[in-house]
């Protein structure tokens, strides 16, 4: 799957894979891509521009530490992570239950009508 077919999905995907975990950049593509069976496949200059947007944003925090003597740049969410990280799955959910609604012909009640 190419980074074209991500975007707007890609911040989303990051904050997913780090949640509860703290990972070196290249173990959230490796990440990324067995957790997608393969499909997702990101160049390493897709990722690590996003998670310099992500900490530049305050959604995720980096440290430095040296593994087997090399040093790796390591990443975690922050709470505004989390937060942002709920409401991303909140809206994916409504997006897809939509998109599902009209690809299979279903009728999905309206947010509005199912808040009355």
């Amino acid at each position: 799957m190419k980074a074209d077919a991500l975007r707007g999905h890609l911040d989303a995907l990051l904050l997913a894979t780090l949640d509860g975990r703290q990972l070196h950049g290249y173990a959230i593509i490796e990440a990324l891509q067995q957790r997608s069976g393969g499909a997702l496949d990101l160049p390493t200059g897709t990722v690590y521009p996003a998670l310099r947007r992500l900490e530049r944003a305050g959604y995720v925090s980096s440290a430095w530490s040296t593994v087997g003597g090399r040093q790796r740049r390591t990443y975690r969410l922050t709470q505004s992570g989390v937060e942002t990280l709920h409401s991303e799955r909140r809206a994916w959910r409504e997006f897809t239950s939509a998109i599902e609604g009209v690809l299979e012909g279903k009728v999905i009640p309206s947010q509005a009508s199912a808040k009355t």
